[in-house]
């Protein structure tokens, strides 16, 4: 993970003269833009498969939920943060994920949360439901890059800071990131 500190390094190395201050305001102006973007153009070609699952997030001594959704190939779809881990926090989940990509998913994994059938049961009662822990490895490892920056930025500071952050880094690391299978 680039600090800003090194981008401003490799811009001066190749003639730039800038700040990290400029770098950091260039970031908080066009990231937002971009993966706004990013997301409008991918929308139609992500997979029907969607595992669903949700890590804490310590912010100020207070627990925060980063509930994420992944389709089959490891591409982030939606990502919220909210401050309860129960049916109603899920259906928020499933809404914006249903209203981002304007479709019912074929099959849906989760881990053993009840809270995620619950939801299910209202927003999607035809969608395949898979409910194990084996199964849903591909939610958790999607919540490593957020991890390895919570480390590195020495926790995040508030839950907006974490859901702006994540919104605008993972659409972003989708485009870097090449499924197994292909």
């Amino acid at each position: 993970p680039l600090s800003l500190r090194m981008v401003e390094d490799m811009l001066a190395a190749r003639g730039i003269i800038v700040t990290h201050q400029t770098i950091r305001s260039w970031a908080e102006k066009f990231g937002r833009h971009f993966a706004r973007e990013i997301k409008r153009r991918s929308a139609g070609c992500l997979g029907d498969k969607w595992h669903l699952d949700e890590c804490v997030v310590a912010i100020n001594g207070k627990k925060q939920w980063l509930w994420r959704a992944v389709d089959q190939d490891g591409f982030v779809l939606e990502v919220l943060v909210q401050s309860r881990r129960n049916a109603k926090a899920a259906k928020r989940l499933m809404r914006k994920l249903l209203k981002a990509q304007g479709r019912t998913p074929r099959v849906m994994i989760t881990d053993k949360l009840r809270s995620y059938d619950a939801a299910r049961r209202d927003l999607m009662p035809g969608v395949e439901h898979r409910s194990h822990t084996g199964l849903n490895n591909r939610a958790e490892n999607s919540h490593q890059p957020t991890r390895r920056r919570e480390r590195t930025m020495k926790r995040f500071k508030s839950a907006r800071q974490l859901q702006r952050f994540v919104s605008i880094h993972d659409p972003i690391a989708n485009l870097f990131h090449f499924p197994r299978n292909a």
